[in-house]
């Protein structure tokens, strides 16, 4: 095997690997933004009081306790007449 041919299949492991790579991290985003889907219905089922759960409480007031803080520092920035320009992720 020449010099060339080493270099070639050396740079095409690194191609493979770094698909591998690349596919990995897609799939762990997907996988996040999964549970992140599935958490928001989750809240929106418990404010709604579609569903209860001891296991949920916890997790729904501090969602709750956030959202008010986000509301309050949206006001405070309203009174004062400064925005930071983004839009609230309040749902």
């Amino acid at each position: 095997m020449g010099l060339f041919d080493k270099v070639k299949a050396g740079a095409e492991q690194a191609a493979s690997s770094a698909q591998k790579q690349a596919q990995t991290v897609a799939t762990k985003r997907e996988l996040g933004q999964a549970f992140a889907d599935l958490g928001k219905t989750a809240f929106g089922l418990v404010d709604r009081g579609e569903i209860s759960h001891g296991d949920l409480a916890a997790g729904v007031d501090h969602i709750r306790a956030l959202q008010a803080r986000l509301s309050g520092e949206a006001d405070a920035g309203a009174a004062g007449g400064s925005s930071d320009g983004e839009a609230d992720i309040v749902e």
